[in-house]
């Protein structure tokens, strides 16, 4: 954004985006747990926040790391038991009740699933100084909430970081397991810009 207020705190329609996001997934099942995980240095803003706003969605809050690799890892050190996990973008409100259905229902039949959505524009692969075009048709653009089994998240978390791990995704796929695909949602936007922000505040009204 390139503000002083992380994304997740700016305000839409009088609360923090965060708390937009926690709200859907309580909506969706209001006994699951949630887990937020954020830097050691934004816990007391977002527990100052919680209060300053109302907001009483229980919920438990985990330091982050480095890298998402070591905040996510870190998050999952804090699910009890086996069964189905999620993990979402805390900038992504509006995610729907169905979208989380159908990821949950994909990963307990798949044991990873993830939401993503068809490339609308041309693109093209650079190398140095000469490009060429990509078919788009074979492209998907990847959405959260990534779910999967625990166990087999926390077996592909055991590995060493790697930079080229840019999502569960990756990391889960590249110990050997397959990534199903569901359909995604336009709406499922990730607030990133400005325009993003005003987008979400549009469809949130």
């Amino acid at each position: 954004m390139g503000g002083p207020i992380p994304k997740q705190f700016m305000l839409v329609k009088g609360k923090p985006l965060l708390c937009w996001t926690i709200e859907a997934f309580h909506a969706f099942d209001p006994a699951m747990p949630i887990i937020v995980v954020l830097p050691e240095a934004q816990v007391s803003i977002w527990k100052a926040l919680c209060i300053g706003h109302g907001f009483l969605i229980e919920h438990q809050v985990v330091v982050g790391g480095e890298e998402r690799f070591h905040s996510t890892r870190n998050g999952l050190a804090a699910v009890k038991g086996d069964g189905l996990v999620a993990v979402h973008d805390g900038v992504r409100p509006l995610v729907s009740k169905e979208l989380i259905a159908r990821c949950f229902a994909a990963a307990e039949e798949h044991g990873a699933a993830i939401p993503v959505m068809p490339i609308t524009s041309s693109v093209r692969q650079v190398d140095g100084d000469s490009s060429k075009a990509i078919d788009r048709s074979m492209l998907r653009a990847v959405q959260t909430p990534q779910c999967f089994r625990v166990e087999l998240l926390r077996k592909a978390f055991e590995a060493p970081y790697d930079a080229a791990f840019t999502d569960e995704a990756t990391l889960v796929e590249r110990h050997g397991n397959a990534i199903h695909l569901v359909p995604g949602e336009e709406n499922n936007v990730k607030v990133t810009t400005p325009i993003d922000l005003r987008i979400a505040e549009i469809l949130l009204a």
